[in-house]
């Protein structure tokens, strides 16, 4: 009898731990949901619905799009960073944002609480409302000198990649602008279309189509390099007017996907292989030359790395702008 109890206990524990394997085997064995920090239409929402279209056929299961915007992108961050840790439960956003949180006082948690897969950089592009008196950056920067904090620019928020595209103009003009922010690039793209805003620094994939049609003006790319949108339709880099912008640049949006620090490794592993995946897709890969976006793919030990420069640039400009809350050294964040 003593035997046959042993036994069966012994079977009963390697039952369970078969049963522990399998389950553990079967991740994802539910849809993943995917929290945009910000309104429908703007470029980290384009990037996350494209990517994660074939991440979720790689996994074998949905990931809904939940698009929670609020506070400049931290809102649905936070909701994510307070989330259980199991999978079900991830962020798509810039970089900008993530990196710049902490000094902006909305969380003590860095770029380095998050495994990160950075999927592409959008460039900023400076436009103005079609009917805008401003038809060269030249026009738009003497304007912000002779009215020093009137002329007012639009964009998705503290942190967000428009709000560093207006800390450049900002520097190269010596004066200050009237800030004006949104739920999102969408809706800071619908402001300026209605003329709401005089000028709109957000990101060259928001705005390439409304540029091509003539609906806005471009007038400047922060990026090092003209750009190409279509043939006979170039917008310049603002380093054709103003040289001495180059340290600033180039300027723009990191996109990525990520997930609070925690999850298993071998969970991490089949995220990992849907990224690659994903990424090497073509039709990923022609949404981004359709909206001007560079592939960049970066894996979660790639993407630390690369963070550690661009969380420097990026928390210093606002704290040299004197728009951080906090001293990015308090975080271990160094200049570089």
């Amino acid at each position: 009898m003593k035997k046959i109890l042993t036994l069966c206990l012994a079977m009963l524990v390697l039952g369970s731990f078969c049963f522990a394997t399998a389950e553990a085997e079967e991740y994802p064995s539910k849809n993943i949901n995917l929290t945009v920090p910000y309104g429908a239409g703007g470029t980290t929402d384009l990037t996350a619905r494209s990517i994660t279209n074939t991440m979720g056929k790689e996994l074998g299961v949905t990931i809904n799009v939940v698009n929670t915007p609020g506070a400049g992108g931290s809102a649905g961050t936070l909701n994510v960073l307070n989330s259980p840790v199991d999978g079900y439960t991830m962020l798509a956003n810039g970089m900008l944002c993530i990196s710049t949180m902490p000094v902006n006082g909305f969380t003590d948690k860095t770029y380095k609480d998050w495994d990160v897969w950075i999927a592409t950089y959008a460039p900023n592009v400076v436009v103005v409302p079609k009917d805008s008196p401003f038809n060269t950056i030249k026009d738009l920067i003497n304007a912000i000198r002779k009215n020093p904090g009137q002329i007012t620019a639009g964009t998705a928020g503290i942190g967000s990649g428009g709000h560093f595209g207006a800390e450049v103009i900002k520097a190269v003009a010596g004066a200050d602008y009237k800030h004006i922010t949104y739920a999102g690039g969408g809706p800071a793209f619908t402001a300026t279309l209605a003329g709401e805003v005089q000028f709109c620094p957000q990101l060259l994939a928001e705005y390439k189509d409304a540029i091509i049609s003539g609906d806005v003006k471009a007038l400047c790319t922060l990026s090092t390099e003209d750009i190409e949108l279509a043939p006979g339709v170039v917008v310049p880099s603002i380093l054709n007017s103003y040289p001495e912008a180059a340290p600033l640049l180039p300027m723009g949006e990191v996109t990525a996907i990520l997930i609070p620090k925690g999850l298993e490794e071998e969970k991490l592993q089949k995220l990992d292989k849907a990224f690659e995946v994903a990424t090497k897709d073509p039709a990923f890969i022609e949404f981004c030359d359709q909206k001007s976006f560079t592939v960049m793919p970066m894996g979660r030990e790639e993407s630390q790395k690369f963070l550690d420069d661009f969380a420097s640039r990026a928390c210093y400009i606002l704290w040299d702008a004197g728009a951080a809350k906090v001293d990015p050294a308090q975080f271990g964040i160094t200049r570089r």
